[in-house]
């Protein structure tokens, strides 16, 4: 391996700035996968406000802070999860022969690869925990309620499900999960490639922050617009409690797409697509555009060649 192969991967460049994104990113758009979960969570029968109305509802009967619940959960396992992924990506770029980002279906597979090891190895207990705590309706301005909330923090939810469920517990919904990751990061690294390397075939040079953002935003919303039934499902099954010799009601992913198709409709395994994509979408524009500014500047700080996420 030459000098220059070397220098390339900075593996640290990656965990760092897949780290940063992630914060950035979660810690901005938050309240939107609390509306998107709540209107998931909505059984036949249920109120079928749209993503505003169910903020305000949630605000006005909850208390502002009500809209970050499970923000713990998220950003126990937003670092890691960032810097599994973009670190991820690129090992299994170098392991496909493709670190200059060139054969579309190397990177389309690396993309597939870095979305399930994320979900196996961060997303899924951390969703758990955070879904749970989403799902309490207590105010989060009243004392008394708040004394009274069985899920607290991401270590005490994550304890208790453990205590009263066993641990297997954190990894309900694993299956949804993997290949709702893998999807989206499949679909979003390809896209991503594609878009930046003819615009920068075009421009003759680097793009500029906002052309990265306006491509990472563009990318994100792929995925999600055809994979939003996975995640309808996977958030019923992370949300239902299943004590010893109970049955659950979600029992996996077939027969809770059957079940609530049958039960709601099949328009309801596209409940929350709408707070999804308006999260997702600037959420990459986010993540991308972090990840590259930190990248580029953690480089020439180092003294490391460029790099970037394809």
């Amino acid at each position: 391996m030459s000098k220059d192969q070397r220098k390339n991967k900075n593996p640290i460049i990656h965990l760092i700035s897949g780290g940063v994104a992630g914060a950035v990113e979660s810690s901005t758009l938050f309240p939107l996968d609390t509306v998107k979960t709540r209107m998931q969570l909505r059984a036949k029968g249920g109120s079928k406000f749209g993503p505003f109305v169910t903020a305000q509802r949630i605000v006005r009967n909850e208390g502002l802070f009500a809209l970050y619940k499970g923000l713990t959960a998220v950003m126990a396992g937003i670092v890691p999860k960032m810097a599994v992924r973009f670190t991820s990506f690129d090992i299994y770029k170098q392991w496909l022969g493709c670190t200059d980002g060139k054969n579309k279906g190397s990177v389309f597979l690396a993309g597939l690869g870095s979305g399930i090891t994320e979900a196996v190895a961060v997303v899924t207990p951390a969703e758990v925990c955070k879904i749970r705590m989403q799902a309490q309706y207590h105010s989060m301005i009243d004392p008394e309620q708040m004394a009274r909330r069985k899920y607290r923090n991401v270590f005490q939810t994550a304890a208790l499900i453990v205590k009263e469920e066993g641990i297997g517990a954190l990894y309900k919904g694993v299956v949804p999960t993997t290949m709702r990751q893998g999807c989206n990061q499949a679909v979003n690294f390809t896209v991503y490639q594609m878009f930046k390397s003819k615009w920068e075939a075009r421009k003759g040079g680097e793009l500029a922050s906002w052309q990265i953002m306006m491509i990472g935003g563009l990318s994100g919303g792929m995925g999600p617009a055809v994979n939003n039934p996975l995640d309808v499902v996977k958030t019923r099954l992370q949300k239902q409690v299943v004590l010893p010799n109970t049955e659950p009601k979600y029992k996996g992913l077939f027969q809770g797409i059957g079940l609530i198709a049958k039960e709601e409709g099949i328009m309801a395994l596209w409940k929350g697509l709408t707070p999804r994509l308006l999260r997702i979408m600037p959420g990459q524009a986010i993540t991308f555009g972090t990840y590259e500014f930190v990248a580029k500047n953690l480089n020439q700080a180092a003294g490391f060649k460029k790099s970037s996420v394809v």
